[in-house]
């Protein structure tokens, strides 16, 4: 059986944080530094990234079609766990530093999910523990939340619910683990 590069893939259980902390200790690392860094709570970046990617590296939108069925232009540059767009991302390296920086990689990707969230807290007011919100000016950008843009679009506003409800399960299941998680030590 050849496995691959299964650093890339998903975690077989998205729906636990635990179990993908269990199964991926170094996106733990990660989260927890760019919780450090932010202040955005683990909980409130991965259910963005669970969302947006469904933790998937390389994902990315669908193609629109020509003619109705010829693959065609992508409707946005997202890319990544994050679905991070290009200029965005180019902001976030520009502040940041690129040197190395992918979207597809986790540890980058929960950091530009900090950030961003970081920015928003501090530019719209946004609770940092108020998922619903800040996945809605993730999603709008600032000046669309500031205009209230999601305000006109119900299906937005369903998933931003959702993020919120993955975000309190997310919550939940952190409190049990991660006592047992930051006293984890690892030689690699």
């Amino acid at each position: 059986m050849i496995l691959g590069c299964s650093y890339n893939n998903p975690p077989t259980n998205t729906l636990d944080v635990c179990k993908i902390f269990k199964e991926k200790y170094s996106w733990y690392k990660a989260a927890k530094n760019s919780e450090e860094r932010w202040k955005i709570p683990i909980h409130v970046s991965l259910a963005i990234i669970k969302q947006e990617s469904s933790f998937i590296s390389d994902a990315r939108p669908e193609r629109t079609k020509l003619l109705g069925f010829i693959p065609w232009k992508r409707t946005s540059s997202a890319r990544g766990y994050a679905q991070a767009l290009d200029g965005t991302w180019s902001e976030y390296l520009e502040e940041r530093g690129g040197w190395f920086k992918q979207r597809n990689d986790f540890e980058d990707a929960v950091d530009f999910i900090g950030w961003y969230n970081y920015k928003s807290h501090k530019k719209l007011g946004i609770s940092m523990t108020n998922a619903r919100a800040l996945y809605l000016a993730y999603h709008e950008g600032w000046n669309g939340y500031k205009k209230g843009s999601y305000r006109k679009k119900p299906w937005l506003m369903s998933v931003a619910d959702k993020v919120q409800r993955q975000s309190d399960s997310y919550k939940i299941q952190y409190e049990s683990c991660k006592k047992q998680l930051g006293k984890r030590f690892r030689f690699f």
